[in-house]
């Protein structure tokens, strides 16, 4: 059995994708930083760190009963002791979990770079009982509203939400948008192409907007998202949440 003491924890709510729960470099000042008084250290394969990671499905049994009432949150001069909270590594990569009450890792944060050291040199002392998926499919898909990490590398805490916010923009577009819309967004887009975008079926239209848009991220994509939520009080909020002011 391994704790660690006194773990800074920045947690990351609802999140399915790895690539949102932010590494320390990302935290910011007006992040909610919480203390884990001592938290339980598990370690899993590989097959599993993704589960845990990349999903919000129900853990395996067998890995909640073994973590069980054995993390504890400090808040002010208490103690509080958390119901499914640990930490879990594959060796190579860690991250911390809390399903606050339920079987689902609803919280995730990743740790600070001390604490990830002291993590690992635990491991190469102790023996941890390895967790298996328990007859758990696991087979991740990727789409529009939960984008592959392969469409996230290299962006920045603030660039990933402006794009994920144009990802929702683009995915309303295409829900309900008609033709024309599609196609002035796509000449919005790549005002080059407005001719061949008069040829277009409207799946045709979408389907290359969105192979486009989908790499990286460059002013291009910050002028079409900044356009294509305006007047969306909803898009708008979120906008200013991550952007630090109102759309032009």
């Amino acid at each position: 059995m391994v704790h660690i003491r006194d773990v800074w924890v920045n947690w990351f709510e609802g999140e399915e994708n790895g690539y949102n729960v932010c590494d320390f470099f990302e935290w910011r000042s007006d992040d909610r930083i919480e203390v884990l008084d001592q938290a339980f250290v598990v370690k899993v394969n590989e097959e599993l760190f993704d589960y845990i990671e990349n999903n919000i499905c129900e853990l395996p049994d067998s890995l909640l009963d073994a973590v069980y009432q054995k993390s504890y949150l400090r808040k002010n001069m208490s103690r509080i002791q958390l119901d499914y909270c640990f930490i879990a590594t594959d060796g190579k990569r860690i991250i911390a979990v809390d399903t606050i009450g339920y079987r689902t890792p609803i919280r995730k944060s990743r740790l600070t770079p001390r604490q990830e050291q002291i993590v690992f040199e635990l491991l190469q002392n102790e023996k941890i009982q390895e967790f298996k998926l328990d007859n758990i499919l696991f087979a991740k898909e990727y789409h529009i509203l939960s984008p592959s990490p392969e469409e996230m590398k290299g962006l920045t805490r603030k660039e990933r939400q402006l794009k994920q916010l144009l990802f929702m923009a683009l995915d309303q577009l295409f829900t309900s948008g008609n033709e024309a819309e599609v196609r002035y967004w796509y000449t919005e887009w790549d005002p080059t192409m407005y001719m061949p975008i008069q040829e277009m079926t409207m799946e045709e239209a979408k389907d290359s907007l969105f192979e486009e848009v989908k790499i990286g991220w460059t002013s291009r994509h910050y002028h079409l998202c900044e356009k294509m939520i305006k007047g969306q009080p909803f898009f708008e909020k979120l906008w200013e949440l991550e952007h630090g002011e109102s759309v032009k």
